[in-house]
């Protein structure tokens, strides 16, 4: 057996969990029982971590094939199971959530390091969105691959999106089609946003 089907194994036959609904923050609760949380997951430049009762930490990337979700689910039931974290209730998960504020955001995410690569990307990330008519409600600029917590100023629809897939490819702009559960449609992307019109 492969190395990959053992860590498959693992998953398939660990403690009954299941994943829940994440949050604004891509945070995922790892559910045992009918309302108990062990830990959240997320994954942060291609990591996964876990935030637990212990604190937060990195548990690395997973073997390829195996979803990364399911590797800090498996984590987090050992480590329930071993007496070193305890359970709290979803509503209680829930409740802590973080919300989106209605003034300006920071310029880096905390966990960016402040320097000037990561100030300069900040300032070009920040500048595009203004162009696009998206706002950050959540943290300041988390990194082109990492969720980012974005207001459609078309619509007011709010979710996480990547810088990465905001940016356009090879100078062209993203797509006319802005997230998930529709806008105002190409046309009226095309007259409210002036990139569009050039």
């Amino acid at each position: 057996m492969t190395t990959q089907n053992l860590e498959r194994t693992v998953v398939l036959t660990a403690m009954p969990f299941r994943i829940g609904t994440p949050d604004l923050e891509s945070r995922y609760p790892v559910i045992i029982g009918p309302d108990l949380v062990i830990g959240r997951a997320y994954r942060w430049h291609r990591d996964w971590w876990v935030v637990t009762s212990a604190g937060e930490r990195n548990i690395g990337r997973p073997k390829v094939g195996v979803p990364g979700i399911e590797k800090a689910a498996v984590r987090l039931t050992q480590e329930y199971a071993a007496g070193r974290i305890t359970a709290v209730p979803l509503g209680q998960i829930r409740a802590e959530e973080p919300q989106p504020l209605t003034g300006p955001v920071p310029l880096l995410h905390p966990r960016m390091p402040v320097n000037d690569r990561n100030t300069k990307s900040a300032e070009t990330a920040f500048a595009g969105l203004a162009n696009l008519r998206w706002r950050a409600v959540l943290t300041g600029f988390p990194g082109s691959d990492n969720h980012w917590v974005l207001l459609c100023e078309l619509c007011g629809w709010i979710g996480p999106k990547f810088w990465s897939h905001l940016r356009g490819r090879n100078g062209d702009l993203p797509s006319l089609h802005r997230h998930e559960g529709g806008c105002v449609g190409p046309d009226r992307v095309r007259e409210l946003i002036p990139a569009y019109q050039q």
